[in-house]
């Protein structure tokens, strides 16, 4: 959409102020007291009692529910997506929720972990009962839904899994899956990247791999993710490759987590030689969409809607990974529509012009 001239009512973006006794005390030092937007349809008013199906935007590593808010050049921002969808017919009035789940690490995969939070909880036990008193919900699961992209998008998928008795129905956009593709590549430069920190400052010459490697065993910090972590958190503007490193110790504290090792968390590979630590990998990989759907089949057969799409250019390489989740749900008789576009990783809020009718029609 080129011009900005809307002929059609907006909506209404409302700001509320919530605070979480689940993320107090978070490792991290996260803020517990979050203040997030929540759009109603314009047919929400004062003096109607009629009550709104009600949907999650989980956002992507390094967002926030206000990012899918902000003015955008040439092209709608979601509170605008909605109105216009509404005024078109192509969606059903709901109320859409734009949480705040960014943390110290960029974000968070909205799953449980000891060394980020429970952010899992905080949205299934805190965050919905609340939207359910503060705002005239249609308060039961068949008419509550979730969906987001990338981080947002496993968040959306693993909630379908995990948690199926609080959504009706998800939509997942280019959500991670696939990790041996997806991050073991990343790796490499993440490694680079902590290197800079290591104990001892490097010299040409010979290289003793015995020492060098001493202590770096079952993925524990030598104390150079300590180093790094404390010098990013005090940067002004980090480069590109220092937050690829910052995903990559997140999603370690995201699939395995440990309260009694430096850091809270494990490393999935040894940080001076690069081996794949298996048994740390393995950690990874129950987190895997691509092995939970057996687990959870029964769960995502009781979902109304399932929705997963995927550029066919992906960046990351994740439509792979989507199409051996769609393989794996169509094996397990969980129903589901599955779509790819020519696109990639990025700018691709326009596919909310699909998941959004779905997950309306779903949920009504």
């Amino acid at each position: 959409m080129t011009l900005k001239r809307p002929a059609w009512p907006d909506g209404q973006l409302v700001t509320v102020e919530h605070r979480s006794r689940i993320l107090a005390d978070n490792p991290l030092g996260d803020p517990a007291e979050r203040r997030f937007p929540v759009w109603l349809p314009p047919q929400y008013s004062k003096t109607s009692t009629r009550r709104f199906p009600v949907l999650f935007d989980l956002v992507g590593y390094t967002g926030s529910g206000w990012s899918h808010t902000n003015w955008k050049n040439f092209e709608d921002n979601l509170p605008e997506r909605l109105s216009r969808l509404l005024h078109q017919r192509q969606i059903g009035a709901c109320i859409v929720v734009f949480p705040d789940c960014f943390t110290a690490l960029g974000g968070n995969q909205y799953i449980n972990s000891s060394a980020i939070g429970r952010y899992a909880d905080y949205l299934t036990r805190e965050l919905i009962p609340f939207i359910d008193r503060e705002f005239r919900t249609l308060a039961d699961r068949d008419h509550r839904g979730c969906f987001g992209k990338s981080s947002g998008g496993y968040g959306a998928m693993v909630h379908g899994m995990r948690y199926a008795r609080y959504w009706g129905a998800v939509a997942n956009h280019s959500g991670d899956a696939y990790f041996d593709f997806i991050y073991r590549s990343d790796w490499p430069n993440t490694l680079n990247e902590l290197a800079r920190y290591r104990r001892r400052s490097r010299k040409d010459g010979v290289y003793d791999v015995t020492r060098e490697t001493a202590g770096l065993k079952d993925g524990l910090d030598d104390g150079r993710v300590k180093r790094f972590l404390e010098s990013f958190w005090q940067r002004d503007q980090p480069s590109g490759r220092e937050i690829m490193a910052l995903m990559n110790l997140c999603m370690a504290a995201s699939y395995d987590p440990d309260p009694r090792v430096p850091n809270g968390f494990r490393l999935p590979f040894n940080l001076e030689t690069g081996e794949l630590i298996e048994a740390r990998w393995r950690a990874w990989l129950k987190n895997d969409p691509i092995h939970m759907v057996r687990r959870y089949a029964g769960q995502l057969k009781t979902l109304r809607g399932l929705y997963i799409d995927c550029g066919w250019r992906d960046q990351y390489h994740i439509h792979y990974g989507c199409r051996i989740l769609s393989r794996q749900l169509k094996r397990a008789g969980v129903t589901h529509r599955y779509e790819e576009f020519d696109g990639t990783h990025s700018g691709i809020d326009r596919r909310m012009e699909k998941s959004l009718p779905f997950l309306t029609r779903a949920l009504r």
